[in-house]
């Protein structure tokens, strides 16, 4: 058993955001995705967790050493979870953190996790430990989907070809589970969860296939894949043409594309990142803006930006808050459907892009968080407040990697 030190406490700069609990009387809403839903009615609920009146909201870091951190965003303590490999890369799905390195991927779960009832919300606490690790060759990437107790976790090793669906529901256990290993061809590749199946993309195709790894219908075409995220609506792989959305209706998966506009010479879009779980999300169309992929409206969009950016997610609220990160470590407050500025945080993050070091925006309903790892600090932003720092944290150990948890 993993014991956590005492906690310690940082000195905040903001007022903290209290949220509401939403109630559990009503329905789930009609035309949810079922793909998005897990497959049992348990409400996220496992043996040993305890539920909660409001989201147990925290960033989980992991420094160059492969420290583990967890800072508690309701009472501002930290807490020390364990130690993994040093990561090349980190992957969460908000409850989870899967970091890789060249021999594998080392699992840690922060024990905060939400669960979505489409029209509410459930919030549980249970132990955060180290789970183990899942060996392969190569920095694998990694897709999750937006339910941390059901479904599937996929890992792509690009050295060895192997793709990996693990069980999520043995990982909220404590257990790391493989449902299938197959062989597919080394490079590049995803295997990208939906519901109860799984796609693998890889060698210029993307092929379904049920839980046990067995192979369903034909494949489709999918140039150079780069880029997966999991929405309401379903599961985006990104392709060099355009995307392919992953649906489940039924228990019956099918795959649609979505192509690019005709006539659009904008560079396709690699990497896609929005508040969790919402319908529309962003990626970088490089030198030309941003692209938006609604994926109700199976429709892209490319905004224009006031100047360059690197990075961008879509909050994807009534207020169609788009967020971007510029070279220089400003957060740019933009409009989603027109790419106007509405506001700019001060320069936060600057030497951490000019160094390369791995900084992520993250967005949630009311706040956006950033780390900068050469500035050793950690920043909450209310973005709604003209990008105003909200709160600013300076961790014992340097956040290379974050995580926003329990959200």
């Amino acid at each position: 058993m993993l014991h956590l030190a005492s906690p310690r406490r940082l000195a905040p700069l903001g007022a903290l955001l209290l949220f509401a609990l939403a109630g559990c009387a009503a329905p789930v809403a009609t035309g949810a995705d079922p793909s998005a839903q897990p497959t049992a009615d348990t409400h996220g609920e496992i043996a040993g967790a305890t539920e909660l009146a409001e989201p147990a909201v925290g960033l989980t870091s992991i420094d160059g050493a492969g420290h583990v951190t967890h800072l508690d965003l309701l009472d501002e303590t930290t807490a020390d979870l364990g130690t993994v490999r040093a990561p090349v890369s980190v992957h969460s799905d908000g409850r989870y953190l899967f970091a890789s390195d060249e021999t594998g991927v080392s699992i840690v779960d922060s024990g905060v996790w939400t669960w979505d009832h489409v029209d509410h919300f459930h919030y549980y606490r249970a132990e955060a430990k180290v789970l183990g690790d899942v060996r392969g060759s190569g920095v694998a990437t990694v897709s999750t989907s937006n339910s941390s107790t059901t479904g599937g976790t996929g890992l792509f090793f690009p050295d060895s070809g192997e793709a990996v669906l693990l069980d999520t529901e043995a990982l909220s256990k404590g257990e790391i589970v493989e449902d299938f290993r197959i062989s597919a061809t080394p490079g590049d590749g995803l295997v990208v969860p939906a519901g109860s199946f799984a796609a693998v993309a890889a060698a210029g195709q993307v092929t379904l296939h049920t839980a046990d790894g067995t192979p369903l219908g034909e494949p489709t075409p999918c140039v150079e894949p780069s880029g997966t995220i999991t929405t309401r609506v379903g599961a985006v792989i990104g392709c060099q043409d355009g995307a392919l959305l992953v649906t489940v209706e039924e228990e019956t998966p099918a795959v649609e594309r979505i192509p690019y506009p005709a006539g659009a010479t904008a560079s396709r879009a690699t990497a896609f990142a929005n508040r969790e779980g919402r319908p529309t999300v962003a990626a970088i169309a490089d030198g030309a803006g941003v692209w938006m992929l609604d994926t109700r409206e199976r429709a892209w969009t490319l905004l224009p930006t006031p100047e360059p950016v690197v990075q961008v997610t879509a909050v994807d609220d009534k207020d169609a808050n788009l967020l971007a990160l510029t070279p220089d470590g400003r957060v740019l407050v933009l409009d989603g459907e027109t790419g106007a500025q509405r506001a700019a945080s001060p320069a936060l993050v600057g030497a951490s892009l000019a160094a390369g070091q791995p900084v992520s925006l993250i967005a949630d309903q009311q706040r956006a968080y950033l780390n900068g790892p050469s500035e050793g600090r950690m920043w909450e932003i209310d973005f709604a407040d003209d990008a105003r720092v909200a709160r600013e944290f300076t961790p014992e150990r340097t956040p290379l990697f974050v995580a926003e948890t329990g959200r």
